[in-house]
């Protein structure tokens, strides 16, 4: 057939009588590129990892690469049947090695990962100018930390940080070893639920709130909510039940709340802080409703102001799991 015959031509060697892969590469030729220097400002054809590139001699030549030894007689080069100088390389960033070699300045592309595989491709064509431009780039544009949870170790370090901030603060304290009781089944989700939470509200919230991780607080599973230097509100994730005539602790995941006072804790994000007439529109009083009891601490009094109270959530104890209410 004609195709076959486009396809074949007679070689010295011989050809292996194992079947032909479904697709076969182009038949190339290794050749001395001594008679492209001749062809001055001609445009040369380049398949480049699959990818085909036109361009000239002087933009391959113009800086000491190995794209210079290649195109200038130095360096052996490999060449399909149709003249496609052929490349053993990706070519995704090909154009941008031509663009530097064509301009001397090229627009790095964005991402880190990026500009680490265009950094690899400078090194292989050894454009030593292409790679330091790379390397600065990425030292400059280290990727920073969405944002930086501070650890407490100590009480005076949490009342300094607090003091200083001028920001509300939300702080989880979470220690898994300050029960001396064995754990209800849910427990182990809830508080890893729990720390999930504290992750999202910190991502969400990052500039506007500090958010503090205490892991040697004596609670199991505590928030605590912070406005200009005071505590606002406190709710505790714990409580003991009583099961088969034994103690076990049980660990809350109260979301709604947390994400309430973490909203109200917003109200001090500025000065002054809000009036009483707002504090009340914000203060929920449901001493014995669901599954929760509510407290304020603080100095009593018709003429006290809200601000200097704080609200305290704990989660109801029950004697048996028999006392529970339907839904908990």
């Amino acid at each position: 057939m004609s195709g076959d015959s486009c396809l074949q031509r007679p070689h010295s060697q011989t050809v292996s009588a194992s079947p032909a892969p479904p697709l076969a590469c182009p038949k190339t030729k290794t050749c001395s590129y001594r008679g492209a220097v001749s062809l001055g400002n001609k445009y040369v054809r380049l398949n480049v990892g699959g990818t085909l590139f036109y361009t000239t001699l002087q933009v391959l030549t113009r800086q000491n690469s190995m794209l210079k030894a290649m195109f200038s007689g130095k360096k052996e080069v490999f060449t399909d049947r149709e003249g496609w100088i052929l490349i053993d390389r990706s070519g995704k960033h090909f154009g941008s090695i031509l663009s530097y070699l064509r301009e001397g300045v090229v627009t790095l592309p964005k991402g880190r990962q990026a500009v680490l595989e265009l950094l690899a491709e400078a090194k292989y064509y050894l454009i030593q100018d292409l790679v330091e431009l790379c390397q600065n780039s990425l030292q400059e544009n280290k990727e920073q930390a969405l944002c930086v949870i501070p650890v407490v170790t100590s009480i005076k370090e949490e009342e300094r940080l607090i003091q200083a901030c001028t920001k509300p603060v939300v702080k989880l304290v979470y220690n898994r070893s300050n029960n001396k009781y064995s754990y209800t089944s849910n427990s182990d989700d809830n508080l890893l639920k729990n720390i999930e939470l504290f992750d999202r509200l910190s991502l969400s919230y990052n500039g506007r709130i500090l958010f503090i991780k205490d892991v040697i607080g004596d609670e199991i599973c505590c928030w605590s909510f912070y406005g200009q230097g005071r505590k606002l509100a406190e709710v505790c994730c714990t409580s003991i039940v009583y099961a088969t005539e034994k103690k076990q602790t049980k660990v809350e995941f109260p979301e709604a709340r947390i994400y309430e006072e973490t909203l109200n804790a917003l109200l001090y994000e500025t000065v002054p802080a809000p009036d009483n007439n707002l504090l009340e529109a914000t203060r929920r009083c449901h001493a014995h409703c669901g599954s929760h009891s509510e407290e304020e601490e603080g100095p009593g009094g018709p003429g006290v102001e809200l601000r200097e109270r704080v609200r305290r959530i704990h989660v109801k104890r029950y004697s048996t799991y028999d006392d529970r209410s339907l839904g908990h």
